[in-house]
């Protein structure tokens, strides 16, 4: 089966919500990856739940499946990047709201999948008081989540608390692998930081994938890079995802190309369904220069 390709609506950032929503179903994405934000569904906006039963209805109108995000910017503090996380010593109560509402949200909307991650520790908060900090916070989301049949959908993100699929394994074994708890997998991160290639990355962990994210990058740099800007081989990783047989989305996530969403998103969508359609007979560890065509 092909790939469900999805687009990440942090990508539309200068498009109203609707708007992203057909444009991205026209283009025959199957779904997106809805970033929660003040300009796309505001959680902490009046009138949530009918602003949520309104997306719903467009979503199936498009006929488009949904991930729900909680890595806005600025939603939290219009200071800081990012702030404040599950590791922050001041106002880590208000990320914790942020993804219970995330959690309810994702119900509502009938998906299953609500994406997270762990962020960076203060200055003053040791490595090891971070992760109790982290591990803390993720345990005093996944009660709800389950609840709401929701998976919550770690990453690990360079820079970050959690970057590495070591540090995954961590976090996981240290919440006892609850079936609440899975993988994003950023494939462009693998390529980034993993001592190994991101086709054995998703070899190695496609039994934990609950939400997949796509984009070129090159290594040792944290860019995320339009497809054939960056060094990536793309249909053998796309063969080694078909073949751990994840039906889940896999989203490209290009956030800083908003300006040219429109073009970006359909680039995308044609160079993947091209190196899908190399992978067909390229196969899992076989090298091929299609992705650079």
């Amino acid at each position: 089966m092909p790939l469900r390709l999805a687009y990440s609506t942090n990508g539309f950032a200068d498009h109203r919500l609707s708007d992203a929503l057909r444009v991205v179903s026209d283009l025959g994405y199957d779904g997106v990856a809805l970033t929660l934000d003040h300009q796309h569904l505001d959680p902490f906006a009046p009138d949530l739940a009918r602003r949520v039963a309104e997306v719903r209805r467009e979503l199936d109108a498009t006929g488009l499946d949904v991930a729900v995000e909680t890595g806005a910017r600025y939603l939290l503090d219009p200071w800081h990047k990012h702030q404040p996380t599950l590791l922050s010593s001041q106002g880590r109560e208000l990320r914790l709201d942020l993804l219970r509402r995330a959690v309810d949200v994702t119900r509502d909307l009938g998906a299953t999948v609500t994406h997270l991650w762990s962020g960076t520790p203060p200055p003053e908060v040791s490595h090891e008081e971070a992760w109790e900090r982290l591990l803390s916070g993720v345990a005093e989301v996944l009660p709800r989540a389950e609840a709401a049949g929701v998976t919550l959908a770690f990453e690990p993100e360079p820079g970050m608390l959690v970057a590495s699929l070591a540090d995954w394994a961590r976090l996981r074994e240290g919440l006892g692998s609850p079936s609440a708890l899975r993988l994003t997998l950023d494939v462009g991160h693998c390529h980034c930081l993993e001592d190994r290639s991101p086709q054995q990355c998703v070899a190695d962990v496609g039994h934990d994938l609950a939400h997949v994210q796509i984009e070129d990058m090159r290594r040792g740099v944290h860019e995320h890079l339009p497809f054939g800007d960056g060094e990536m081989d793309f249909p053998p990783l796309l063969a080694a995802l078909a073949a751990t047989g994840y039906g889940g989305l896999v989203t490209v996530e290009l956030p800083r190309h908003s300006h040219a969403a429109t073009a970006t998103a359909r680039h995308s969508i044609g160079f993947l369904r091209a190196a899908e359609a190399a992978a067909r007979t390229a196969g899992p560890g076989q090298e091929t220069e299609a992705s650079r065509s």
